[in-house]
C-alpha cells in the first residue's frame, strides 16, 4: 500500500503488508450531520447509564482513547491518544475475516469499522460500526490487565484453524450486515440473506477451533461482565455500545454464569439479545481460560488431529516438523500408522518451506507450485531421529552430497536417489534434496518418480504444530482470505440532504451559541416536511431548555415528542431516555 498512513503510531507502522490490504481510509468528511447526531445521542445515553455500571471510569476511558461525546472520532486523534498506551487503530470495511481480526489484535491495533449505523438502527446494529468499535473497545484499552489479554488473545486466535464452512458463514453474515445498513435495501433481499445465514449456521457441523475461540471472544471482549454473579460491571464492547442491551443485560431475566472453559460450549447469535452472560472475577482469569483452551489447539497439539483440521480448512495452513521445518500449503492427504503416528503428509497447489517464519531460499510457492509431500518419522532400525543424525550416522546411511542413498522409514516408505543437497539449521537436518528419486511405500504405491524432477524431502520425526495461515506471511499475502463484497456508500436524495442540513444548523447553533432565533423555524420545517423526525427535534429542545429560550415552543416540542413516544413503540424508549437527559447535564469532553 503506497498510500498507507500509519498516523505516526508505532503499532500501526509495524503492521505487515498482508494486513494492510484490509485497511481503508476513514474519509472523515463523508460523515453527515445526522451521523454526528447519532454518535452524540448514543454516547450521551451511554454515559448517562454506563457511568454507574461500566467496569472502568467511562469518561477517563474515553479521554484515554481520544474520544468525545460530541462527535465521531477522528482516527488521527485516536492514534495520538492510543499511542501513549502502546496501541493503535485503523479503519476497515465492515466485517473482516476472524483470522485477520485476531492478528490485528496481536499487533495491538484496534480494527474499527469506518461506517456508522443508520438513524433507524440507532439502538443496535448487527453490522460493525464506529460506535461499537471505538466507543465499545477503545476506552478499556487503558487497563493494563485487559489490554494484555486482548493482545494475547489475538496471538492465539491468529493460529486458530477454521473450517471451510466458517468462511461461508462469515461471508453470509457480512452480506447480511451490509444489506441491513443500506438505506434502500429490499426486504426480500434481507430475508434471503437471513435465510442464508441460518443455513450456514445449521450446516457448520462440529465447531472448528476458530468457531470455538470466537465464542470465548464473544463472551468476553464483546459481552463480558466482571465481578461476582450478584454484583458485576460491564466490560464487553457489544454491551457498552448498545443503548438497549447495556441496560437490559443487567436484569435478572438474563442469566449470569461464571466464565470458565465450559463457556466454549455456548454458541451465540449476533442478531438477537443474549439469553445468558458470563462473569469473570478478574481479567487474569480470562488469560487462564484462554491458556486452557489453547492447550487443546492444533498449534500446540500437532499430530494427525492437527493435519485433519488443516485438511478440513481447505485453505493455507502450516505444519511444523520436530526439526523446526515449516511446510505451508493446502493440506490434502496424510498417512498414519497403527499407533496413530503420522507417516506422510501432502499439500496441493502452491506450497513453501520455511524456518523460523522465514521462507527458505528457492523453496517458495513458485518452486513448489504443484504441492509438496514428504514422509515423516524415524528410519528403520534406528532409534535416533533423522534430524539429529551425527556425521557418523549420516555417513553410515550414505547421507552425503553426491552419494546414492536408500532411506527406509519405519512406516515402510522408501526414498531412493542421489543426494544433491542437505539443509541444516541449528545443528538439525531439515531438508534433504534428491535427484533421480523414487518414493514408494511397502504396498508398491508410488509417491514420486524420477521424471517428475528433483525431490525435496522434509526431515522430522513428528509434526509438533499445525496452524492456520502461512509461516512467512509476507510471501503468501495473496492467500489471505478477503471478502469480494464491499459496503456501499449511501446515496442521498435532495429531501434527505435538506434534512441533514437542518442537523448542521442545529449543531452550529449549539456550538457557536449564535443564531438561536432560527431554532423555532427549523422545528417548523421538521414538523412540515419530516414527520418521522425525533432526533433533530430533541436536539432543538435541548438547546432551548438549556438556554431558557422560547419556552412555549420548547413545551410544544416536548409534548409532540411525548405523543410520538406513545404512538410509535419503536421510538418510545429512545425518546423517553432522550428527554430524561435534559435535566441531567453531562460532563463534556
Amino acid at each position: 500500500m503506497e498510500d498507507f498512513d500509519d498516523f505516526k503510531n508505532l503499532q500501526v507502522a509495524k503492521l505487515p503488508r498482508h494486513l494492510k490490504q484490509f485497511i481503508v481510509a476513514q474519509n472523515y468528511d463523508h460523515y453527515t450531520p445526522v451521523d454526528h447526531a447519532v454518535w452524540r445521542f448514543v454516547m450521551r445515553q451511554n454515559y448517562s447509564y454506563l457511568k454507574d455500571v461500566a467496569y472502568y471510569p467511562y469518561i477517563p476511558g474515553l479521554k484515554a482513547a481520544g474520544l468525545s461525546l460530541e462527535r465521531i472520532p477522528n482516527l488521527q486523534e485516536m492514534n495520538d491518544a492510543l499511542g501513549k498506551i502502546g496501541w493503535g487503530a485503523v479503519t476497515v470495511d465492515g466485517f473482516i475475516p476472524p483470522a485477520a481480526f485476531m492478528e490485528f489484535q496481536a499487533y495491538k491495533v484496534l480494527v474499527i469499522a469506518a461506517d456508522i449505523r443508520q438513524l433507524e438502527h440507532i439502538e443496535y446494529t448487527p453490522a460493525p460500526d464506529i460506535i461499537h468499535e471505538s466507543a465499545g473497545h477503545a476506552p478499556i484499552i487503558a487497563d493494563p490487565d485487559y489490554h494484555q489479554y486482548l493482545s494475547y488473545f489475538g496471538s492465539i486466535g491468529a493460529k486458530a484453524i477454521f473450517s471451510s464452512k466458517d468462511f461461508d458463514l462469515y461471508e453470509a453474515i457480512r452480506e447480511l450486515s451490509i444489506l441491513k445498513e443500506m438505506p434502500n435495501s429490499k426486504p426480500a433481499d434481507i430475508r434471503k440473506a437471513e435465510k442464508k445465514v441460518d443455513f450456514c449456521q445449521q450446516s457448520l457441523g462440529d465447531p472448528s477451533e476458530m468457531a470455538l475461540l470466537s465464542r470465548l471472544h464473544w463472551w468476553t471482549v464483546e459481552y463480558g461482565l466482571i465481578g461476582s454473579l450478584k454484583n458485576h460491571k460491564i466490560y464487553g464492547a457489544g454491551l457498552l455500545s448498545s443503548i438497549g442491551e447495556s441496560a437490559s443485560c443487567m436484569s435478572q431475566e438474563v442469566q449470569k454464569l461464571w466464565y470458565n472453559l465450559d463457556t466454549v460450549n455456548y454458541s451465540y447469535d449476533i442478531t438477537k439479545p443474549q439469553p445468558q452472560l458470563f462473569v469473570t472475577p478478574t481479567f487474569q482469569n480470562l488469560i487462564t481460560v484462554l491458556e486452557q483452551f489453547a492447550d487443546t489447539m492444533a498449534f500446540r497439539q500437532g499430530g494427525y488431529s492437527g493435519i485433519l483440521k488443516a485438511i478440513e480448512c481447505k485453505n493455507t495452513c502450516t505444519a511444523v516438523f520436530s526439526s523446526g521445518l515449516q511446510v505451508t500449503g493446502t493440506f490434502t492427504d496424510f498417512g498414519m500408522d497403527s499407533n496413530n503416528q503420522l507417516t506422510y503428509l501432502k499439500t496441493t497447489g502452491p506450497s513453501a518451506l520455511a524456518y523460523q517464519n522465514k521462507e527458505i531460499n528457492n523453496h517458495g510457492k513458485n518452486y513448489h507450485h504443484d504441492g509438496f509431500s514428504s514422509p515423516i518419522g524415524k528410519l528403520k532400525d534406528t532409534d535416533v531421529a533423522l534430524e539429529d543424525f551425527s556425521m557418523i550416522e549420516r555417513k553410515k546411511h550414505s547421507i552425503e552430497i553426491g552419494e546414492k542413498c536408500n532411506l527406509i522409514f519405519k512406516s515402510g516408505i522408501e526414498v531412493s536417489g542421489e543426494i544433491k543437497g542437505i539443509f541444516t539449521e541449528n545443528n538439525k537436518i531439515i531438508i534433504i534434496s534428491f535427484k533421480n528419486c523414487t518414493v514408494i511405500d511397502q504396498n508398491g504405491l508410488i509417491y514420486f518418480k524420477p521424471e517428475w524432477g528433483d525431490y525435496d524431502m522434509a526431515v522430522g520425526e513428528k509434526i509438533i504444530s499445525v496452524y492456520c495461515g502461512s509461516a512467512d506471511k509476507e510471501l503468501f499475502e495473496e492467500n489471505i482470505l478477503k471478502s469480494k463484497t464491499s459496503t456501499l456508500p449511501p446515496k442521498y436524495d435532495e429531501v434527505t440532504i435538506r434534512y441533514q442540513n437542518l442537523f448542521r444548523k442545529v449543531r452550529y447553533c449549539r456550538e457557536a451559541q449564535t443564531n438561536l432565533e432560527e431554532l423555532p423555524e427549523i422545528y417548523n420545517i421538521l414538523k412540515l416536511n419530516y414527520r418521522q423526525d425525533w432526533l433533530c427535534s430533541l436536539e432543538i429542545l435541548e438547546i432551548l431548555h438549556k438556554e431558557e429560550l422560547f419556552q412555549e415552543i420548547a413545551q410544544k416540542i416536548k409534548i409532540d415528542l411525548e405523543i410520538k413516544a406513545t404512538n410509535e413503540s419503536e421510538l418510545t424508549r429512545l425518546i423517553i431516555n432522550g428527554l430524561s437527559i435534559l435535566n441531567n447535564p453531562l460532563m463534556q469532553l
